[in-house]
């Protein structure tokens, strides 16, 4: 017996599948409208350029497993600004380029809350303890972001001994104690795994910091980065620096800074497109899953990779709030990086708030999952090959 659309479309002289090409063109028209719609009814409390965003995300290609990447489309482009734009916040950096490794420093000028989030399982961190909402600290006086893996926290040494003589630090009666804390990135496998920040590094990386824009790709804390390691590291590509900021008609600015060294690949959070990952055999990039599934390669050691990242803003937010947005802020790290939080992955989000201007957490932590995703786009944008592993801008030249 024929079902009820069948006898429909009959009815009508329309076959079945004329009949059900006309439903799904109808749904499809139906959802499109209501998306449409309650995107006109947000227009007035969203910023454009976030409505902008969405609207690009709607025709977006689709990014079928195992594809080379080739030339990318249009709609993948460094994104503007950077960290310094958020008042209070400067930034430092120290690259070796023979070596390949380095670090960046954040400086809060006047000090200021700061909150942590871990979520890889092989973290290399510093400090993070005092950022619990608990502990009586309540201010940070700057951020390391280094390369090193653990022997590179010694860099927030060298940081401490400028602060301490430029008397910013947490005044212990007989003197100050600058608050630095620190995190870590694994890129002792590229360049020489025998040099690797240290305190001198972490002294100039501090003294030299500025308000000039951040310098991104192959610089700092990115010089020896690397992603897509889920098949080895002789099929990886260069990751790097990367920052990225937004600025609110209130005032309000919400910056970003990172080193991307993920295990995963990086994909363009609009378009789906793999920017950077691991390669097969005819050098094109395949998906991180479908080398998981197939298990054609051992496992990344764990702890030989890590994402690490600042977010700041000029909000009025104490510790506890900027423990909630370094939470949020994650995601701007889930909408790059496929697979994220691995057990090879030290994942690390600090999130510092200058002050001068009220914003609801909810804003702030959804502009900094943004401007986090963005920055990290830069880093993949920005990267040059170094140390016999290839760059973005290599596949786009030989695409």
């Amino acid at each position: 017996m024929a079902n009820d659309w069948e006898e429909s479309a009959s009815m009508r002289g329309e076959s079945p599948v004329e009949h059900v090409t006309e439903h799904v063109t109808e749904s499809v028209s139906r959802r499109t409208f209501l998306q449409k719609t309650a995107m006109l009814g947000l227009a007035a409390a969203v910023p454009g350029s976030l409505l902008t965003l969405s609207a690009m995300a709607e025709e977006k290609p689709e990014n079928k497993a195992g594809a080379s990447t080739g030339l990318v489309s249009a709609a993948v482009k460094l994104a503007e600004g950077s960290i310094v734009d958020v008042p209070g916040v400067k930034v430092g950096q120290v690259s070796d380029e023979k070596a390949l490794t380095g670090c960046t420093v954040i400086v809060l000028e006047k000090g200021s809350a700061c909150g942590v989030d871990v979520r890889g399982s092989a973290p290399g961190t510093r400090e993070t303890d005092l950022l619990n909402p608990i502990n009586s600290v309540q201010e940070v006086n700057a951020v390391v972001l280094t390369g090193g893996s653990a022997y590179g926290l010694d860099a927030a040494s060298g940081v401490m001994r400028y602060l301490e003589e430029q008397g910013q630090g947490y005044n212990v009666g007989v003197g100050v104690v600058p608050i630095v804390p620190a995190a870590v990135i694994f890129d002792l496998s590229i360049g020489s795994y025998k040099i690797r920040p240290d305190q001198q590094m972490g002294y100039e990386a501090a003294r030299s910091a500025t308000k000039q824009q951040v310098q991104q790709g192959n610089v700092g804390a990115g010089t020896g980065a690397t992603v897509g390691k889920l098949a080895g590291m002789k099929r990886a590509m260069k990751g790097g620096l990367g920052s990225a900021s937004r600025r609110l008609p209130n005032g309000l600015v919400v910056g970003a800074i990172v080193a991307v060294n993920a295990v995963g690949e990086v994909r363009h959070p609009l378009t789906g497109e793999i920017l950077a990952g691991a390669r097969d055999d005819d050098g094109k990039i395949r998906d991180s899953l479908s080398w998981m599934i197939d298990a054609s390669t051992p496992p990344a050691p764990s702890g030989t990779n890590t994402t690490i990242a600042v977010v700041a803003s000029n909000a009025n937010l104490n510790k506890v709030q900027a423990n909630k947005i370094a939470q949020m802020a994650h995601n701007g790290l889930a909408k790059t990086i496929h697979p994220v939080h691995t057990m090879s992955d030290g994942d690390t989000v600090f999130a510092v708030a200058t002050g001068g201007v009220d914003a609801s957490v909810n804003l702030v932590g959804a502009l900094c999952v943004e401007v986090l995703a963005e920055a990290v786009v830069n880093a993949i944008l920005s990267a040059k090959g170094a140390g016999g592993v290839p760059a973005f801008q290599d596949l786009q030249v030989k695409g």
